[in-house]
């Protein structure tokens, strides 16, 4: 076990080092995916490689979650499937695509497109790529949006628009694969996010992060992004403890959700300060308020997204996803109140 330094503010927990899981495959096992990761929703042959395939992958915004959205969105999950154009398989590579990322994962004999495991690894291969190539572009957007509108596209594409291509097509693909993440997160998917105005907008876009990593000090207006290593307590010998990784901490998801209809400052607690003067009561909580919590000296460490029914969606701590969870797991004696936006 490692301490290392969760939530938005000073508070050490222990957390479980790195594990793997072990999966019967025609190959001897699957590799681990991200500490976090994981998925429902899907045909159990799609599920045992999306987490291999989100595993292979150091970027940990490649989720298997997000690979099952785009599989679905690609395919329906059938393997046999076959587009007008020439696309094949359940992740509807083009022949001269596969010919660089694909390859005989499942250790069949041969490397087919439309082989589960070789087209799910290879998928995740050419994901990784353009995540890779869409942090290094300096578009101000999401790193999976890019991603995705590469895969859909072509990078060429998404670097002369400088961002997601303005094809009917590719904005539909995008959308459709981001608003579909939380049927494929583990834990059950989200409640209907219903009504219109500030608050139930920025849960639709928050909850499209579903599933990302948290990051101390992750995330900006623009999307997720690499965090750093706390001061206090979260380096050992020179050595960050927590991964510096891409992702969200709890008042970067708040500040993404609202902008640029509300241009929250970038803390949890500013967005207090910044709130406070309309404050909510527990009995008349709309969907969209800020949750706050805050340790004994008064520092508000931790801000929420209220989902309805006692739910909220959080960027809660290191080693865990941005998802959805009672107000309840926070500590009642540190809630401090709500405010609205």
């Amino acid at each position: 076990m490692t301490k290392v330094l969760v939530g938005c503010g000073a508070v050490l927990v222990l957390v479980l080092a790195a594990f793997g899981i072990a999966v019967v495959l025609v190959v001897p096992t699957a590799a681990a995916g991200p500490r976090g990761a994981s998925v429902s929703g899907t045909p159990e042959e799609y599920r045992v490689w999306t987490l291999r395939a989100s595993g292979e992958c150091r970027n940990p915004g490649l989720t298997p979650a997000l690979l099952a959205a785009q599989l679905f969105e690609e395919s329906g999950f059938r393997a046999g499937a076959v587009s007008p154009a020439g696309a094949q398989g359940p992740a509807q590579f083009m022949p001269g695509t596969w010919a660089t990322w694909g390859r005989d994962d499942d250790h069949n004999g041969s490397a087919s497109p439309f082989d589960v495991g070789d087209a799910v690894m290879a998928q995740g291969r050419y994901m990784c790529s353009l995540l890779g190539q869409a942090a290094s572009s300096g578009f101000a957007d999401d790193l999976r949006r890019l991603a995705l509108a590469g895969y859909n596209a072509g990078w060429a594409a998404v670097e002369g628009h400088h961002g997601v291509p303005p094809y009917a097509e590719t904005q539909r693909y995008v959308a459709d694969i981001l608003g579909n993440l939380s049927r494929f997160q583990a834990g059950g998917s989200l409640p209907q996010i219903a009504g219109t105005g500030a608050g139930p907008e920025a849960l639709r876009r928050a909850a499209t992060q579903l599933g990302v990593p948290y990051s101390y000090g992750g995330g900006s207006p623009a999307g997720p992004s690499r965090g750093h290593c706390d001061g206090d307590g979260g380096y050992r010998d020179g050595q960050c403890l927590a991964d510096s990784t891409t992702g969200w901490d709890c008042s970067a998801l708040v500040q993404y959700a609202y902008w640029p209809s509300r241009r929250l400052p970038r803390t949890a607690a500013e967005q207090y300060s910044a709130t406070a003067d309309h404050a909510v009561a527990q009995t008349a909580l709309r969907a969209g308020d800020l949750l706050f919590w805050r340790h004994d000296d008064g520092h508000i460490y931790h801000v929420a997204l209220y989902l309805g029914d006692g739910q909220m969606i959080s960027a809660p701590k290191t080693g865990d996803v941005v998802k959805s969870a009672p107000v309840t797991d926070m500590p009642g004696t540190d809630y401090v109140g709500a405010t609205r936006p």
